[in-house]
């Protein structure tokens, strides 16, 4: 199993970044067209990414403006990584008047990881968008052709 780390360094606190990882509202701005976000231990974290890939799992560890973690995993039929089956920790880490987003996601199959970096990498990009006030548009699969 292998381990990949993301950062993106976003100006804002960690207070206003925060509602962004765990309000279904606000969420849905940068990832997923649908999301059920249950905020505490054990409560669900699903999210339907691009429109037509479901994600599941649920929250590990909740501590506002600092952190989140949660169990991830696809939940379609046969899918390598299945739900819940890998871990993702999201810290905000203050640094002045910016914010320092951590991800780093464990448990990984190694052939996964590539995919997933780039993901990420796009995700936070879309993440420091939105909270710069920035529309990156909904979160759909490009065309297939």
């Amino acid at each position: 199993m292998a381990e990949l780390t993301r950062e993106v360094l976003i100006v804002a606190s960690p207070a206003t970044i925060f509602p962004f990882l765990v309000d279904p509202e606000q969420h849905v701005r940068w990832m997923g067209t649908e999301a059920e976000l249950d905020a505490r231990v054990g409560g669900a974290h699903r999210v339907l990414v691009q429109g037509r890939h479901p994600s599941a799992g649920e929250f590990v560890e909740v501590v506002p403006d600092e952190r989140v973690v949660f169990t991830f995993g696809w939940d379609e039929p046969g899918h390598p990584i299945p739900a819940r089956s890998t871990q993702v920790e999201i810290t905000l880490i203050p640094d002045g008047d910016k914010t320092l987003v951590r991800l780093v996601h464990s448990g990984l199959p190694d052939d996964a990881v590539s995919d997933h970096t780039s993901g990420w990498g796009h995700y936070l990009e879309r993440l420091a968008a939105v909270v710069g006030g920035d529309d990156p548009g909904p979160d759909i699969a490009p065309a297939q052709g």
